[in-house]
């Protein structure tokens, strides 16, 4: 694992860390973007340009607390940069803040640089013509071993300064004192877990990482004294982060008219020289390379306050000071074999598969780009060309989504067809609930009407009792349709069609885990009708616990999810409704006390049908309109007899029933009028004993279709008692058509298998 990190809550999947990156070592999953470890080559970049802060450096604070707190000495050393870093602060004030945290010593990384003088030397005096590249930029070796190992032998096979002031340190010390490396470049953490180099360096702090350490002790420098650096007192190699620094330690010297050593800082400055030396298009003796902007000075941790040449003209000025405090022991001074400083370099680099021609085709068509116009070459999905990404996506490091053009292609199609879905469920809804939804002009239905007028533009909380059947979840509707609510959202539960932890689940959401089955959050009805209505039916039914959950969201407006900690703030109004009479569940103990003073703030009764009769012919208009367009058959009218059989009936399943029983004799008519016959046989009866029809209907009409109803029931049961049951054989005997035998059964309200046991 890499020290760059993504955190991966998070990530917004922008794309911005893989426009950036150079050597594109990042991969794009479903929820987030992540650097690959093999491929990246620790520049920080993606770190400087992500905008949520979701790529971040692996943090080594608690590993240098550890290792102040273990029995071993710890060293600090401080980047050559330093001083551009803490420019508020004297040199001799930082060693003592270093120094209180608990650091044996305290020495200039700058010492490293000239422990490698020599071998610079003795490398560039040796024959050859082949371009050798400094090594002290741990994020150039990366670059070559993991992108250009072409390059590897024209590497100079050196440590880099970190590396050799570490084994300075521990061969003058003792291999158990720990040496801790303080600098702006994360590179470093990089370089450390390298196998050449191992041991040398027990952890790389940044300077912020040391900054923050500082402020968690509340040390502040500007007030502390100043104490001695430790080890070797360098001189040149001071200059050494600046840009051209390297050569002024080392002590090299060119001729502007024939350069044999070149020097170069930045990404693109960079990367052109390495193609360059890979293409074999210049030929220098030595090259100085180094990542970052103004060379080490603008490292990832850099002060973003300062320039780049207010940085430099800092360094100079330290490099003149020659006041700095030193005090170096003994066993630095000693004249003995200096350590080794040479290392070798391998071959990391990670060779994915690249495909062949029909596959980026099949990848581009899939993001509909189907001729060589398409390809806009946009970038922005991180890469140059639409062909780069092509492969990127074959080789698992991107996704067909990232191209922009395709994205919002998809949007739009996506939007045209949830617009087509909303105006089809806006004329569903239509269909099913109508223009107004409450129909009647009956005394008490306009009572009802005047109550959700006044109610619907307040935050009231409705309870709605009334029968089953009687139009409850209507009313629920047009009070949402007359809030304040109205363009939020309606959720409408029915609390007897769940179990009681499945109906918790529903309506407060749940966490991953809560229980068998709960592999993902989700939310509840609560949260998903937050700002809108919640319509909770048969609310009389939950359960004791669930009517505890329910006074928490009344009382606090805040719901908790199944297996959550925390509460989750909600906006929701709530409407219920019950047929039970909540009174005696109160004193029965099976509904809360406080809950039912909480719901019957405002309280609408709805009428059964029985008692708004006047309203009937109204309602069974509307239901034959709705059943016409739902079986898409033209139905005229219904009647007189079958109106008047329906206003003697008691309608004990109220307006619903009379729903369904208009729709099933649409479906039975054969002449496109409702006629009595159509309905249950209920009706007829009712119709027969009608004795406040007319005088003329009722003497003779009415006694004529009592006696035919007995004659023709009497003749079915005959059939059938002949056939034993047979329906199909018995409409053979009666000459009638079979369907119209069971229709003749159905309106006599007689079956077949009741005949069964006694055909002779």
């Amino acid at each position: 694992m890499g020290p760059i990190k993504t955190v991966k809550e998070r990530c917004r999947k922008c794309y911005s860390c893989v426009r950036n990156c150079p050597v594109k070592a990042i991969k794009v999953n479903q929820n987030w973007a992540e650097v690959i470890h093999e491929r990246c080559i620790g520049c920080g970049k993606c770190i400087r340009v992500c905008s949520q802060q979701a790529k971040v450096i692996a943090d080594c604070i608690e590993e240098t607390q550890r290792l102040l707190g273990g029995q071993n000495d710890v060293v600090a050393v401080l980047g050559c940069s330093f001083p551009a870093f803490f420019n508020d602060v004297r040199p001799g004030q930082l060693v003592t803040g270093l120094k209180r945290l608990g650091f044996k010593e305290v020495h200039e990384g700058a010492s490293g640089v000239e422990l490698l003088v020599d071998e610079y030397a003795g490398l560039l005096n040796q024959p050859g013509d082949a371009p050798r590249i400094t090594t002290h930029c741990p994020t150039i070796v990366d670059l070559i071993e993991r992108h250009y190992p072409q390059l590897l032998r024209n590497l100079m096979p050196l440590v880099s300064p970190m590396v050799a002031i570490g084994r300075f340190i521990k061969a003058r010390r003792g291999k158990q004192t720990r040496v801790v490396y303080i600098s702006s470049c994360i590179a470093g953490k990089f370089e450390i877990e390298g196998e050449q180099v191992a041991g040398a360096i027990d952890t790389v702090l940044t300077y912020r990482e040391l900054g923050q350490m500082l402020r968690e002790r509340s040390f502040d420098l500007a007030r502390l004294p100043d104490s001695t650096f430790d080890g070797l007192m360098p001189q040149r190699g001071r200059l050494f982060p600046i840009s051209g620094g390297p050569y002024q330690a080392f002590g090299v010297k060119d001729d502007f008219f024939n350069p044999e050593y070149l020097a170069t800082e930045g990404e693109q400055n960079a990367l052109e020289i390495i193609k360059d030396l890979s293409a074999r298009r210049i030929n220098p003796k030595l090259v100085d390379i180094r990542f970052c902007n103004g060379g080490c000075i603008g490292g990832p941790g850099k002060n973003n306050r300062l320039t780049t040449f207010s940085k430099r003209n800092l360094i100079h000025q330290y490099f003149q000071n020659q006041e700095i405090p030193y005090a170096t022991a003994a066993h630095y001074q000693q004249v003995s074999r200096s350590p080794e400083l040479r290392r070798s370099f391998s071959n990391k680099h990670t060779r994915l598969e690249l495909p062949g021609g029909q596959s980026i085709r099949q990848i581009l068509q899939s993001t509909n780009k189907f001729v060589e116009q398409d390809e806009l070459d946009c970038g922005a999905c991180g890469y140059a060309t639409c062909r780069e990404h092509a492969v990127a996506v074959y080789q698992g490091l991107a996704e067909g989504a990232m191209c922009l053009p395709y994205s919002l292609k998809r949007l739009e199609e996506d939007r045209f067809n949830l617009a087509q879905k909303y105006e089809l469920a806006q004329r569903a809804l239509a269909q099913e609930y109508g223009e107004s939804e409450i129909v009647g002009k009956d005394q008490r239905t306009l009572e009802i009407l005047s109550l959700i007028k006044q109610v619907g533009p307040t935050p009231t909380t409705v309870l709605i009792r009334g029968e089953s059947g009687t139009g409850k979840e209507l009313t629920a509707r047009a009070i949402h349709q007359t809030s304040h609510r109205a363009e939020k959202p309606l959720v409408a539960v029915n609390c007897t069609t769940l179990t009681d932890s499945l109906l918790e689940s529903e309506l407060f959401g749940h966490k991953k885990g809560a229980f068998t089955g709960a592999i993902a959050d989700k939310k509840g009805l609560f949260e998903a009708a937050c700002g809108g209505t919640i319509f909770l039916d048969e609310i009389g039914d939950i359960t004791p616990k669930l009517q505890a959950e329910l006074l928490r969201v009344l009382d606090h407006g805040e719901i908790k999810p199944v297996g959550g900690n925390t509460p989750i703030k909600v906006d929701v109004r709530l409407i219920a409704a019950t047929n039970k009479n909540l009174e005696r569940g109160v004193a029965e103990g099976w509904f809360r006390e406080d809950l039912f003073y909480r719901l019957n703030v405002f309280t609408i009764t709805m009428p059964p049908l029985r008692s708004r009769l006047e309203s009937l012919q109204e309602l069974v208009h509307m239901f034959l309109d709705r059943s016409s367009k739902r079986i898409n058959k033209t139905i005229v009218g219904i009647e007189d007899r079958a109106i008047n059989a329906m206003l003697r009936y008691p309608w004990p399943g109220n307006i619903r029933e009379l729903q369904n029983i208009i729709e099933r004799a649409s479906v039975l008519t054969q002449d496109n009028i409702i006629r009595l016959e159509n309905l249950p046989v209920v009706f007829a009866e009712l119709a027969l004993n009608d004795k406040g029809a007319a005088l003329n209907q009722s003497d003779f009409r009415g006694q004529r279709e009592k006696h035919l109803g007995h004659i023709e029931k009497g003749l079915l049961k005959r059939y059938l008692e002949q056939t034993g049951g047979n329906v199909s054989e018995a409409a053979r005997k009666a000459q009638i058509p079979r369907r119209t035998f069971y229709r003749l059964l159905d309106r006599h309200g007689l079956k077949g298998g009741d005949f069964k046991a006694e055909k002779r």
